[in-house]
């Protein structure tokens, strides 16, 4: 059974709110998710990307993927803030499931495409935003594929690396050809923003 929660606030922008919440009419973008195993947007990981999404200007027109999407939380809230279509791809087919729920929702399920499998597993696209909220040494494993599939300048926005994992993380993607752009430190976890070909 799904664990309930109350809606909350994150950033300047969005508010979390479960199934069956009536719209407040204020300025903030409300994200409908369903009662699950896979959060709800609380964790501090999740909370720091959407944190930096809402920042990023590039997220309007953007074909987004979503690596490790869970909830699929994250590809939600690219497509309320203007993005074009997203990927989400998780290797657990309940968060597939999840993900396909709250797209649902959240009346964005024409625009999202949902994948059970790893990156590497893609068809040979492209994306102009990279999501990926996952451990650090998957991050590391997937670094070729993700820089691969992103466009050039396209901002990859990664997060779930402990703090003794953003050092190689970092410096891995920068030998891809990424640039650090923004490296948040939270309680236990990073968040880190990088872009594809552009030179510090």
């Amino acid at each position: 059974m799904g664990r309930e929660f109350t809606p909350f606030e994150v950033g300047e922008r969005f508010r979390i709110v479960p199934c069956g919440t009536a719209p407040r009419g204020d300025a903030r973008i409300d994200l409908v998710m369903a009662a699950g195993a896979f959060g709800s947007g609380e964790h501090e990981t999740t909370a720091s990307c959407l944190r930096l999404l809402e920042t990023l200007p590039e997220v309007s027109g953007a074909e987004v993927l979503d690596l490790g999407s869970g909830t699929g939380i994250l590809a939600l809230a690219a497509l309320k803030l203007g993005a074009r279509s997203a990927l989400c791809v998780d290797t657990d087919p309940a968060a597939v499931r999840t993900a396909q729920l709250n797209c649902e929702l959240n009346g964005v399920s024409s625009q999202v495409e949902h994948f059970c499998g790893t990156v590497d597993q893609l068809a040979a696209d492209s994306f102009d935003l990279i999501l990926a909220n996952l451990w650090g040494d998957v991050l590391l494993a997937a670094a070729d594929v993700l820089v691969s599939k992103s466009r050039p300048t396209a901002p990859l926005l990664l997060s779930g690396i402990l703090h003794e994992d953003n050092f190689d993380v970092c410096r891995r993607y920068e030998k891809l050809g990424c640039t650090v752009a923004s490296n948040r430190m939270l309680e236990e976890f990073t968040t880190v923003l990088l872009r594809r070909g552009l030179s510090s």
